[in-house]
């Protein structure tokens, strides 16, 4: 494969998780990549700040997502339910046929402490864009701060027992739908 070829960000993304199968995470060089990848470090380096981000380089996408949609629902939706719209956006957009892909990457995740902190850090700017938006939206505190919380609890549980789910995996909405029932009735019994 030329150098010169096209996605570049997509066949380095791709010799990683190849690279991180066969040798292991942190056996794999950035080097290694960018050579299975037929490109260079320099360009390696322009599309990601170091390896562990190829493992999280849809996250602001994710994010942004997210956010839209629920910052997009209708006036007067409770918080949990426009945040809700927003985990169903990116189940339908982001995740949909994805679930061969995201449990090969979570296992990866999980194995490493480093990545698994990377993870949390993520999740906790999801949580922080979420409170702006609701609040954004009128929602006060500390309604805001406890939805946007909520909600990225439930799908950070729903994805995880998603990535479980080994033969004929549900739609992660389902699995996201489900969670959130669950959380419902949680606090309805209190």
């Amino acid at each position: 494969m030329g150098r010169w070829e096209p996605d570049a960000r997509g066949r380095l993304g791709k010799a990683a998780l190849e690279l991180f199968d066969e040798r292991g995470y942190e056996q794999t060089t950035v080097a290694e990549i960018a050579n299975r990848a037929g490109l260079t470090e320099r360009t390696f380096f322009r599309h990601y700040a170091d390896k562990r981000e190829v493992l999280f380089a849809g996250s602001a996408a994710l994010q942004d997502l997210i956010v839209g949609a629920v910052a997009a629902t209708p006036e007067g939706t409770a918080p949990i339910d426009a945040i809700a719209a927003g985990l169903d956006a990116a189940a339908d957009q982001i995740f949909r046929g994805a679930h061969r892909h995201a449990r090969r990457r979570q296992a990866l995740v999980s194995a490493h402490t480093d990545l698994q902190e990377r993870e949390l850090v993520k999740l906790a700017a999801l949580s922080s864009a979420l409170t702006r938006t609701l609040r954004g939206r009128g929602v006060t505190e500390p309604a805001a701060s406890l939805a946007a919380e909520a909600g990225t609890a439930v799908f950070r549980v729903a994805f995880e027992r998603w990535v479980g789910e080994a033969d004929q995996p549900r739609e992660l909405a389902d699995v996201i739908h489900e969670s959130l029932a669950e959380f419902k009735s949680l606090t309805a019994a209190g």
